[in-house]
């Protein structure tokens, strides 16, 4: 089924939405390739520009930009050790070194092919597995239906940097937020405070706006302003095209690290980063070489990159099967789904089965895009790490207000993203998650609107009803579980995530000799 829907994807390919995806793409390696910018933050601007256009044009142009963001953060990261999108973090420990020995285009390069290699691999992963997913979703009920978006809810809280319970509460935040206005049942007003413009409940854009651009560009504004001194690396991003000659030679790592980040992106709320992370550590532990990692190895390079990249499909995939995003960026796709009138999760598939393949093959030609761009245009997009920061700030702040308002051409809207950058700019110095509250906002109704169904079916039975229920029906059963896990998990154990923070990236010490002409002087 997955591989037919992917060739019924085709005939809707046209020049118009090659361009748009393109578009979308190279928007996206650019945003990710300026530190402080991330494909979150991207998305987010991006989803009221594409208010009016066709539904098919507008997913593939965010699909664009979600692949592109991922790949481009690798180039500043290489060049000026500034990951310039989180999911890059690791990438910085290799790709730096190998710049600062001239090889700043190999270094990019392999970036490329890495993250190309890993997210065509991705799609077919999708293309072939969220059928299956899709039809055992199918046989959903109401109580299956709030429980899986119970525990995507509760994933993305587990999962997001900072403490859990601050992820647990801003969920909790988001699902009261998504009760304000109409009862979806009784149709009467609820916490609307005498507001009409409240009525319709919280608008889901000028939310994620505000929390993912406002809030960000109000951090920058406030951080002291970083030197990005990158003239004498931007001469040397020469001789990408080499990377091809160690592709072959790095296809167990490519491989092994694509599978990583798949199995990680479809693990709901976990994302890139974690994807890169883990990847790195695994060839750490497999390589001969480990301890040349960190002095310019190109394994250290091509494992985070295939395998953040590979995420995308991962993520991908619980988004369209079951309607939950993989991550935070998919959590904002939602979002756009929503607003042009599609419904993520398996009945998209006996709905809109074109919009479906046109996704697969919308990310399969993101890929190639990315691959068209940045192995050529690396010299050129590294020049844009000497924008002003004041400048780009500003520009981003307008883009922000001009989008909200553009939606529906209002002022309460506008008012309403400046409100949620003010809380999202608190809530990042108070390392609150903020990604739990969008979930949350996106799947606040879906979870009310069946578990009242659910309720209203059990006629006042509720407990029998719901023991009946994980006790017959082994999905009820698996939800439940795997939600007490993930809710009482952080009291007998403390997770520690990996941040920026986390990894020295001033280290100095391997700038020496090229470690890769030991490696493959010994393959040869």
């Amino acid at each position: 089924m997955g591989l037919d829907l992917y060739l019924l994807g085709w005939q809707f390919i046209d020049a118009g939405v090659m361009a748009m995806l393109f578009l979308g793409t190279l928007l996206g390696i650019i945003v990710g390739a300026l530190p402080g910018l991330t494909a979150i933050m991207a998305v987010s601007i991006v989803v009221p520009l594409t208010y009016k256009m066709p539904p098919m044009v507008s997913i593939l142009m965010l699909l664009g930009v979600y692949c592109g963001g991922n790949y481009g953060g690798s180039i500043s990261a290489c060049l000026i050790n500034i990951p310039g999108t989180p999911s890059a973090i690791m990438t910085g420990i290799d790709g730096h070194p190998l710049s600062k020995m001239g090889k700043a285009g190999l270094a990019i390069g392999m970036a490329t092919v890495a993250s190309v290699v890993g997210g065509i691999l991705s799609v077919f992963v999708l293309a072939i597995f969220s059928p299956m997913l899709a039809n055992l979703a199918l046989k959903f009920k109401s109580l299956e239906i709030f429980g899986v978006a119970l525990f995507g809810i509760s994933v993305i809280a587990y999962v997001s940097p900072g403490s859990t319970l601050k992820g647990i509460i801003a969920g909790l935040f988001g699902l009261l937020l998504a009760t304000i206005g109409f009862d979806p049942n009784t149709g009467a007003a609820r916490f609307a405070f005498g507001s009409t413009n409240l009525l319709g409940g919280i608008d889901f854009v000028s939310a994620m706006i505000g929390l993912f651009g406002m809030a960000e560009m109000l951090g920058n504004i406030e951080k002291t302003k970083q030197e990005r001194d990158v003239g004498f690396l931007q001469d040397k991003v020469v001789k990408t095209w080499d990377a091809f000659k160690y592709v072959r030679k790095l296809k167990a790592v490519l491989l092994r690290s694509s599978l990583v980040g798949v199995v990680i992106g479809a693990i709901p709320g976990a994302g890139g980063t974690i994807a890169a992370i883990a990847a790195y550590g695994l060839q750490k532990r497999v390589s001969k070489h480990s301890h040349l990692m960190g002095k310019g190895s190109l394994e250290g390079i091509a494992a985070p990159e295939a395998s953040n990249n590979a995420c995308t499909g991962g993520a991908m995939t619980p988004l369209l099967a079951l309607g939950i995003p993989g991550d935070a960026v998919t959590a904002v796709l939602i979002g756009a789904f929503i607003i042009h009138g599609i419904v993520p999760g398996p009945m998209m598939y006996t709905t809109n089965p074109e919009m479906v393949s046109v996704i697969f093959i919308g990310m399969f030609l993101a890929n190639i895009i990315i691959l068209c761009i940045g192995m050529p245009g690396a010299k050129y997009i590294s020049k844009l790490l000497k924008i002003p920061s004041q400048l780009l700030n500003a520009l981003i702040i307008a883009l922000c207000i001009i989008g909200t308002f553009a939606i529906k051409n209002s002022l309460f809207d506008t008012g309403v993203m400046l409100v949620f950058g003010v809380a999202g700019y608190f809530m990042s110095k108070g390392k609150v998650p903020k990604a739990p509250i969008v979930l949350a906002l996106v799947l606040g109704p879906l979870m009310e609107e069946n578990i009242r169904r659910w309720a209203t079916l059990s006629e006042g039975n509720y407990w029998n009803e719901f023991f009946d229920a994980v006790l017959t029906n082994p999905v009820t059963l698996t939800m439940v579980i795997a939600t007490l896990v993930i809710l009482i998990l952080p009291i007998v154990s403390r997770k520690k995530h990996l941040s920026e923070d986390d990894i020295d990236f001033s280290s100095d010490e391997s700038a020496g000799a090229d470690p890769n002409e030991i490696i493959f002087a010994e393959k040869k």
